[in-house]
């Protein structure tokens, strides 16, 4: 899967569990670790957990399983580590702590084409 299609389910997936505030960076042109961060945030510990379990199910049923997954337990930010796209899953306090946008400041936001359906292949 092309890694804009893997952030796009990735950024779906999110909002369908109702995450707050979810955005897309494209940092390909600014870090070798990734093409592209999707960032979203929840007011909870469980609901960050469902978040990134609904990101998780989405994916694997599209054929992509994450390669590492860090921060399960009490963790307030989950990362889930798809290779070209990572996914943060912050509680609303750690989010603004951390302030991933600021620090990728000059990343793009990447167009998602949300009214396409996602080609899996």
């Amino acid at each position: 899967m092309e890694p804009v299609a893997l952030a796009r389910l990735a950024y779906e997936a999110a909002v369908e569990r109702k995450a707050h505030d979810v955005q897309v960076l494209d940092v390909s042109n600014m870090t070798t670790v990734a093409d592209y961060f999707v960032i979203a945030s929840a007011p909870n510990k469980p609901h960050v957990e469902a978040i990134a379990g609904n990101v998780m199910e989405k994916l694997e049923k599209a054929g992509v399983r994450a390669h590492h997954v860090e921060g399960r337990g009490p963790a307030a930010w989950l990362l889930l580590d798809y290779g070209s796209v990572i996914v943060h899953v912050f509680h609303e306090d750690m989010r603004a702590f951390y302030n991933l946008e600021r620090l990728w400041g000059d990343a793009k936001s990447p167009d998602l084409d949300l009214a396409s359906p996602v080609s899996y292949n």
